[in-house]
């Protein structure tokens, strides 16, 4: 379902990044990871990625100031999704505010992930498609 399709996945717990990557590596989704915002960060700048998922609590830069710099000093349009435990109407506030594109809570369904990664990168095309006209 999800083949061909780059996903950086930003997780600082190894195991919740084990998870989510076996999960999508079934999909036959590229994965790769970044243990925290830096590393993101170092990630984007150098490699094309289709989508983001991210998660909301690393030490050092968090989710939210990831989000962000990706946004506004590498001017990055890909689509980020946060991970995150704590699926409140204030959290997914907050994660659209730091721009991010979506939230989903932590235990996920993978039809569900992969239904929106899908929906993302269809918006982001279409958007590209707009631009370009």
């Amino acid at each position: 379902m999800l083949e061909g399709i780059n996903i950086l996945v930003v997780e600082d717990n190894i195991l919740n990044q084990k998870i989510v990557n076996f999960l999508l590596r079934k999909e036959n989704a590229s994965i790769f990871t970044a243990m925290n915002g830096n590393e993101a960060i170092d990630l984007v700048r150098n490699r094309d990625f289709d989508i983001i998922l991210m998660d909301l609590q690393m030490p050092g830069m968090d989710g939210f100031s990831t989000a962000r710099y990706i946004r506004k000093e590498i001017k990055s349009d890909v689509p980020i999704i946060a991970l995150t435990a704590d699926i409140f109407v204030k959290e997914t506030s907050n994660c659209l505010d730091a721009g991010m594109n979506a939230c989903i809570s932590k235990p996920f369904e993978t039809n569900e992930l992969s239904a929106l990664i899908l929906r993302l990168i269809k918006e982001r095309n279409i958007n590209s498609l707009k631009e370009s006209v």
